[in-house]
C-alpha cells in the first residue's frame, strides 16, 4: 500500500522516533508528534533535534488529532512504560482504516502492580505486547511491528543495515517496506507478530548483561556464551508465552541480540557497563536521556520464569546481580557450573 498522498506519522520523539522520522524522509512526508511545544517549535523553525540535522520534509505537531487527520500510516516509537497512555490519548481521533507499526522493544502489563513486582505472580494474561495494547485501547486492526537490528546512531548515519517489519496482514508488512525501504536501510517481513515483539523485548536484558561483563573487563568468550545461552533462554521464554521459535532466530531474534549486546551505542549496553563500573542505578537512569528496556523487562522476566518453572539461569543471574547486589564474579562462577551436561540444544525449544 503505497503512501503517495498522505504523510507518514511518527508518535515519539526520542532518539529512535527521530531516527524512524528520517528514514521516512527519504520516501515523503513526515509529520512527527511530540507531548512539548517547544520541541516542536524548534523542529519546525530550525529543523534540528537532539543535535540531528532534518529533512524539511519533516514537521513537527504536538496535535493528536493533526496527526490523525493528516497519517494513516503511523509510527508510535513510545517506551513500553508510557506506551499504553500514549494510545489512550491518541485512541479518539483514530480510524479502523489507520496503520499503526510501532517500533517499542518492551512489554507491558495488566492487573499488576509494577511498584511491587517482586512480589507479583505475572503470568501470560497479565504481560501486553505493544500490538495487544493498541488492540485494546483503540480500533486499528491493521498494527505491526518494526524490530531490529536497528541502533540509531548508525542510522542516522547513513550504515548498511536491515530491520524486520512483523505483522499478521501482508498489507501493513507492504506499507512499512515501501516507507522505510532506502539505498541502505532493507526491511524483511515476518507474520510473526509475537515473535518480533518478545525477541525485541527479551534481547534487551541479555544486552545488559552484555554491558556488565563490558564494564568489568571481561573478554569476548564469556560475552559470546552469554549471547548463546541467553538466545537459548529468549526462544524458552517465547515458547511459553506462544511466539514461533524461528523468529529468535532470525533477523529480529539473534540478530538484533548481537547488534544490542556487543555495542556500546546500545543503551541497555551502556547501562550494564556503567553499572558494573559501580555506579547506582537510580545513578545511570537520572543521567540517561532515553529508557533502557531491559532493566524493567529484566523484572517482568524474572516472575515469569517462576511461575513457568523455566530453567533460565542467566535471567536468574542477572536479576541477582542487578537488583540483588550479587557478586559478578560469584555469578559467572556459578553459571560456569550449572549443570548442563550438553551445551544448548535450540531444537528441543
Amino acid at each position: 500500500m503505497k503512501q503517495e498522498t498522505k504523510k507518514i506519522g511518527v508518535i515519539g520523539s526520542g532518539s529512535f522516533g527521530t531516527t524512524v522520522a528520517k528514514l521516512l524522509a527519504h520516501n515523503g512526508e513526515v509529520l512527527l508528534f511530540s507531548r512539548q511545544d517547544a520541541i516542536v517549535e524548534k523542529i519546525n523553525t530550525t529543523h534540528e533535534h537532539l543535535q540531528v540535522p532534518l529533512s524539511e520534509k519533516i514537521q513537527a505537531t504536538s496535535s493528536y488529532e493533526e496527526l490523525a487527520n493528516q497519517c494513516t500510516l503511523i509510527f508510535p516509537v513510545i517506551p513500553s512504560a508510557a506506551f499504553r497512555e500514549s494510545m489512550q490519548a491518541v485512541s479518539p481521533y483514530l480510524r479502523p482504516d489507520h496503520i499503526l507499526i510501532h517500533a517499542t522493544k518492551g512489554l507491558g502489563l495488566r492487573d499488576i502492580d509494577e511498584d511491587n513486582l517482586k512480589d507479583a505472580v505475572i503470568t501470560r494474561d497479565n504481560i501486553r505486547t505493544m500490538s495487544e495494547i493498541i488492540l485494546e485501547e483503540t480500533v486499528v486492526k491493521r498494527i505491526g511491528c518494526l524490530s531490529g537490528p536497528n541502533l540509531s546512531t548508525e542510522i542516522l548515519e547513513n550504515q548498511p543495515t536491515a530491520t524486520v517489519v512483523a505483522s499478521h496482514f501482508d498489507e501493513v508488512i507492504n506499507a512499512g517496506e515501501d516507507a522505510l525501504n532506502s539505498n541502505y536501510f532493507f526491511v524483511f517481513g515476518s507474520h510473526d507478530l509475537l515473535g518480533a515483539e518478545l525477541s525485541g523485548a527479551l534481547k534487551n536484558m541479555i544486552a545488559l548483561g552484555s554491558g556488565i561483563l563490558g564494564g568489568k573487563g571481561l573478554g569476548k568468550n564469556i560475552q559470546a556464551m552469554l549471547i548463546t545461552r541467553g538466545l537459548h533462554e529468549m526462544a524458552q521464554f517465547g515458547k511459553a508465552m506462544g511466539a514461533e521459535r524461528q523468529s529468535f532466530f532470525g533477523t529480529s531474534g539473534i540478530g538484533d541480540l548481537v547488534a544490542t549486546a556487543t555495542s556500546k551505542k546500545s543503551r541497555n549496553y551502556t547501562f550494564g557497563y556503567r553499572f558494573a563500573q559501580g555506579e547506582s542505578i537510580n545513578q545511570i537512569l537520572a543521567d540517561m536521556s532515553e529508557v533502557a528496556e531491559g532493566l524493567r523487562t529484566l523484572k517482568i522476566a524474572q516472575q515469569l520464569a517462576e511461575y513457568y518453572r523455566l530453567s533460565v539461569p542467566i535471567t536468574n543471574m542477572l536479576y541477582r546481580v542487578v537488583f540483588e547486589n550479587y557478586d559478578v564474579r560469584k555469578a559467572i562462577t556459578s553459571l560456569m557450573r550449572y549443570p548442563l551436561v550438553q551445551d544448548v540444544s535450540f531444537g528441543g525449544v
